[in-house]
């Protein structure tokens, strides 16, 4: 028996908790009124939280991936032409040159004075 006093407030459930409870209703043999019981949620809760799963809405945020760093002590020339056609130039820095290597011979260049939302995007349609 759960006694309550004073007012009672909605509980917010993180996209994890959510996720780990859909997650739970998906074994072989559980029950979505045994797991809604279990955690304390309505089972319609449940089930929309399922709902969203099976579509796409409800879904775990995307976790940063870290990328090895390699510094470079030899700068360039100040005069540098890269050619769009052109391979890579060779391992070597500019002062404020940032070099981000994607995978499969993909590499982005930007100076350190880069707009972060564009390289944002641009990073996302290169993964992709």
């Amino acid at each position: 028996m759960e006694v309550i006093t004073g007012h009672e407030r909605r509980r917010r459930w993180s996209t994890a908790e959510k996720l780990r409870i859909v997650a739970e209703t998906r074994e072989p043999g559980a029950r979505v009124s045994a797991v809604a019981a279990r955690h304390g949620v309505c089972e319609s809760l449940v089930f929309t939280w399922r709902r969203q799963a099976r579509e796409g809405v409800l879904v775990a945020p995307e976790m940063p991936v870290f990328m090895p760093v390699t510094m470079f002590e030899t700068p360039l020339p100040a005069t540098t032409t890269v050619r769009a056609d052109a391979s890579p130039p060779p391992a070597r820095s500019v002062p404020g040159l940032i070099e981000i290597e994607l995978g499969n011979g993909r590499q982005v260049r930007v100076g350190s004075d880069v707009n972060l939302t564009a390289l944002r995007r641009v990073l996302a349609a290169l993964r992709g």
